[in-house]
């Protein structure tokens, strides 16, 4: 299941965002669960090959002061980012070590604090706000004709305040994905969705219409999607630059309450359900239960699994709105502010991140669409899962990057799951997450 998910579903009031990628990934989060309270350290010698150190339990790996360039990744990624760090380590004469970090975020940010971090991370794009709010984070010296050759969308999520702090690998999103023996063709509009699953169900080739994450919390981030299909909707509005405003808070928009109601009226008529979870939300899919799911990348492996012959397609469009647009996910390699060696940190990140090879490596890791041009170009020609991810989320906005999207995910996310168990009205749900989230957000 996709970590940001999970973690937008389980924060609540001003506590801090435990989001992948999946960072975020599964996401893909994007994106990471917090750490636990084992105890214990790594002791393995400064290297520049073989495996990555991994620590005890879940505790911070331990900086080698003798190493020139230290690393800090999830176990998913050590890997690939091992090989390409052998590699650096070799054409330049340095030593580099790869530390896998069981919370990447939070240990990063104390470990910083005390002159003990590591000089460059991995992590997802939704983490820089905070990160360059704690002065933990460096800007990087991308020039304009590299940052030409990503996606003009994971180069925005690099971005906070029109600087660059980081170089993307990878962009993730949700979309809708269907049972093509069930259904040969994709819905296009929610209601085209609605009736062909009762269909399917009358004749007793379903349990339910949809599996999409809700539980009893909520989850802000499978929320999202049905507020931005309208005018105004969404969580918060611009600055004239495109940055996300934290003074134009607009869950209770207009636009956002007509996605609200929508959400009332598919709980009403149990297309959407709070008893659906990451607990349960693949296996509705991949036991035939469900035709359609909403989710992302994470979920396609499940469902190879469990052999079913699946679709991917862009959420479908809301009557009175538009196409619902998911929020884009970025993984991305930030280089510390108290970084041993600032110069061989930024080399790294600028020069070795954005090559084809290194951007390939790393989408056989976790089969997000890669954020350079050529390896996407290259991978979706043989991969029409990645086209479709791809088409599915180029319509979609970057989660906000700002500090403020800590004190939202918790109080939206169980005021949707409150309009969908039917609890109380959009508007007046809607309006109480606003006053909540401006409280929490004016505490800082």
């Amino acid at each position: 299941m996709h970590k940001r998910a999970l973690g937008a579903a389980a924060v609540t009031g001003v506590a801090a965002l435990a989001l992948s990628a999946c960072g975020g990934s599964s996401p893909t989060t994007p994106s990471n669960t917090a750490a636990g309270n084992g105890a214990g350290t790594s002791k393995a010698a400064a290297t520049t090959t073989g495996t990555p150190e991994t620590p005890s339990g879940t505790a911070a790996p331990v900086r080698d002061a003798n190493v020139d360039l230290v690393i800090w990744t999830d176990a998913d990624r050590s890997k690939a980012v091992q090989k390409y760090a052998d590699q650096f380590a070799q054409e330049n004469g340095v030593t580099v070590k790869v530390q896998i970090s069981t919370d990447v975020r939070a240990q990063f940010k104390d470990a910083t604090k005390v002159g003990k971090g590591p000089d460059v991370i991995v992590g997802a794009h939704d983490w820089l706000g905070e990160l360059v709010q704690n002065s933990t984070v460096a800007p990087v010296s991308l020039s304009s004709d590299v940052a030409a050759k990503f996606l003009p969308s994971a180069i925005a999520a690099t971005k906070f305040n029109g600087q660059s702090y980081g170089v993307p690998y990878a962009v993730e999103n949700i979309g809708l994905m269907y049972n093509k023996d069930l259904v040969p063709n994709p819905p296009k509009t929610m209601e085209e969705l609605v009736a062909t699953g009762q269909k399917l169900v009358k004749e007793g080739k379903a349990k339910q219409v949809l599996s999409q994450f809700v539980s009893k919390v909520g989850n802000a981030y499978f929320a999202y999607p049905y507020l931005s299909a309208f005018p105004d909707g969404g969580i918060f509005g611009t600055k004239g630059n495109g940055d996300y405003d934290p003074n134009k808070l607009i869950v209770n928009s207009a636009g956002s309450v007509k996605g609200g109601d929508v959400l009332a009226k598919l709980g009403q008529e149990k297309v959407l359900s709070t008893n659906v979870d990451d607990t349960n939300q693949d296996a509705l899919f991949d036991t035939k239960a469900a035709p359609f799911m909403i989710s992302g990348p994470w979920s396609v492996a499940k469902a190879k699994e469990a052999g079913i012959n699946y679709g991917i397609a862009p959420l479908p469009s809301l009557a009175g709105g538009g196409q619902m647009k998911p929020f884009l996910g970025v993984q991305m390699f930030y280089v510390s502010s108290k970084a041993k060696n600032a110069t061989l940190a930024q080399e790294f990140v600028t020069n070795y991140i954005p090559r084809k090879d290194v951007q390939l490596a790393l989408f056989q890791v976790g089969q997000r669409p890669p954020a350079l041009k050529e390896a996407y170009d290259q991978v979706a020609a043989s991969d029409p899962d990645v086209k479709a991810w791809y088409e599915a989320g180029v319509d979609g906005k970057p989660m906000p990057n700002i500090p403020a999207m800590n004190s939202v995910w918790g109080p939206f996310g169980q005021a949707t799951a409150d309009i969908i168990a039917g609890k109380t009205g959009a508007k007046e749900r809607l309006d109480a997450a606003a006053k909540e989230i401006a409280a929490n957000i004016a505490k800082g």
